[in-house]
């Protein structure tokens, strides 16, 4: 099948360089309902801070067309669908912005069309929630007039040097033909090539096995953790020692926040209830790491003392995103320390450089709290408010590796480190903690 012109749904942090890398070689149309981030774009802006305006600029001059006019997808042939998929409040699993998104290339999708989906989902959802849509929509039948790939995406905010460009990508199709199809197009734009799935079921699998893997690794170390501070015994020296062993394998407690780990095993929790299995580990791991958070607030609320309670107590948040030097606030769990802290009483006083004022007050709306408890926010100075009974280092962002902590502190007051990030610069003084 020849390549008409490549229509990406969803500028995000998956479709946006998605589009950019296939507009190198392809005609492509970025697509996104949001008005106000075609329109950021086309100024030079992307809000997930990827691009430089430059750098869009540069994909502008090479063809690459954004648009949120559906009209656009018409002269397409290839639909590449990347849009989120998250859970409710309930941790269920929450497929509209997938099912819509379907629901638009469906109107325009045409006799020998390949639709291919990267959205993180559950094994059988492109077949069985996708495609059905697809059917409806267009009226066309599945693997006679059109056909459907998956490739599920592997995006780390924030990180350079794991592109889309030279990560390996797995790719699959609903026939034969198809996957040799799709896995041509990836491999023809990728510096490290492919792997071509036996099936889309497979490829879906094998995407929430990637997060639901670390999520519990991660919940192991923060289950150990927990042990740990309360004997007194330091995970971080205890995780050094049992790394000298050839097969251990090194992870660190923390926040499991972000749009992937802290997520994607819900979805598979909910496809083994339709298959009437009880996943027992993922499920555990999940609570496990969903309560992180809190455990982090009672302890800082505990060993400051008596002035949490009272509500006289200021604390300094260091970075609120869900990790380090990117804007990225999706599901960021330093929302759960700002609100454990704000039932005791306490207010925090939130530093992240990486987020502007409409970007803060985003991430100021995800934190549940009491009525009445203040929250102040700082964007770029963390000396307000000082001094501080205590400064929790929450993001290991660049901006904060050479802060004068100890300055921001009042004299009995204490540094909480969740990431070790200070521990060669104040790990042996009495204010400083590890969590």
């Amino acid at each position: 099948m020849e390549v008409k012109k490549i229509a990406v749904i969803g500028m995000g942090y998956v479709g946006l360089p998605l589009a950019c890398l296939f507009a190198r070689k392809y005609k492509v149309v970025g697509f996104d309902v949001n008005k106000k981030k075609i329109q950021k774009l086309l100024e030079g802006f992307d809000d997930t801070g990827t691009y430089t305006e430059k750098e869009l600029q540069a994909s502008f001059d090479q063809g690459l067309e954004v648009t949120s006019e559906e009209q656009a997808l018409d002269a397409c042939n290839v639909f590449i669908v990347a849009v989120p998929t998250p859970v409710d409040e309930h941790h269920r699993v929450d497929l509209k912005p997938l099912l819509g998104a379907s629901e638009v290339v469906g109107r325009y999708l045409g006799k020998g069309d390949v639709v291919i989906y990267e959205s993180t989902v559950y094994p059988g959802a492109t077949e069985d929630d996708c495609v059905p849509v697809l059917e409806r929509e267009s009226g066309l039948k599945f693997n006679e007039d059109f056909f459907a790939g998956y490739s599920p995406e592997r995006v780390n905010p924030g990180d350079k040097v794991h592109t889309v460009k030279t990560i390996v990508k797995i790719t699959s199709g609903s026939t034969p033909e198809t996957a040799t199809f799709v896995d041509k197009l990836y491999s023809s734009v990728l510096e490290n090539g492919t792997y071509k799935a036996p099936s889309i079921r497979v490829a879906e699998a094998a995407k929430i096995v990637e997060n639901c893997q670390r999520d519990v690794n991660i919940a192991f170390m923060n289950e150990i953790n927990r042990i740990f501070q309360a004997m007194d015994i330091n995970t971080r020296d205890v995780l050094e020692a049992a790394a000298t062993k050839w097969n251990f394998i090194k992870m660190e407690p923390g926040l499991v926040g972000g749009h992937c780990i802290g997520v994607d095993p819900y979805y598979l929790i909910q496809r083994a209830e339709d298959y009437s299995v009880d996943a027992d580990l993922l499920s555990t791991a999940r609570r496990v790491n969903e309560r992180v958070g809190r455990y982090v607030a009672d302890r800082v609320v505990n060993e400051v003392g008596r002035k949490a309670w009272k509500g006289g107590c200021n604390v300094l948040i260091l970075g609120c995103t869900f990790k380090e030097n990117c804007n990225d606030i999706r599901n960021s769990k330093v929302a759960d320390i700002v609100a454990g802290l704000s039932e005791k009483g306490v207010c925090s006083v939130i530093c992240d450089p990486y987020l502007d004022e409409s970007e803060m007050d985003a991430f100021l709306s995800t934190v549940k709290m009491k009525p009445g408890k203040r929250v102040n926010a700082l964007q770029v100075s963390p000396s307000e408010g000082s001094p501080y009974d205590a400064v929790i280092l929450c993001v290991k962002h660049r901006e904060f590796a050479d802060l004068d902590v100890e300055k921001l502190l009042a004299p009995d007051g204490l540094l909480y480190d969740l990431k070790g990030f200070y521990r060669q610069k104040y790990g042996n003084k009495d204010f400083y903690r590890e969590i």
